[in-house]
């Protein structure tokens, strides 16, 4: 991740899972591709810091893989699994009571781009 972008390391599980929720399954650089597209740009995710955490969360039963071979190449695919679903929903829900307080506690107004 960049520099700029420290607030964003303590989300990174979260934004995985929600990313994955919505999608069947994603590989790796898919994921990256898709957080520097919604962001315009201004969040990039490392292999250092992204691969780690998939590894994790297959670790801890919330991520399953599957492998395809795309052009004569293995491509890891990631997808949830039922607790890896529970666990999106949980995150969120942290995640929403965090900007509520921060909202509170800062007296931001939140822009929507």
């Amino acid at each position: 991740m960049q520099q700029k972008s420290q607030l964003f390391k303590g989300s990174l599980t979260t934004i995985i899972l929600k990313l994955l929720s919505e999608q069947d399954k994603m590989y790796g650089y898919e994921i990256t591709k898709k957080v520097k597209e919604l962001t315009d740009g201004d969040l990039a995710l490392t292999e250092g810091a992204l691969y780690p955490s998939l590894h994790k969360l297959e670790a801890d039963g919330l991520l399953s893989v599957s492998i395809e071979n795309i052009d004569n190449r293995p491509r890891k695919y990631y997808s949830l699994t039922k607790s890896g679903r529970k666990e999106m929903k949980v995150k969120m829900e942290e995640i929403r009571s965090f900007f509520a307080q921060m909202q509170t506690v800062l007296k931001l107004q939140i822009i929507n781009k």
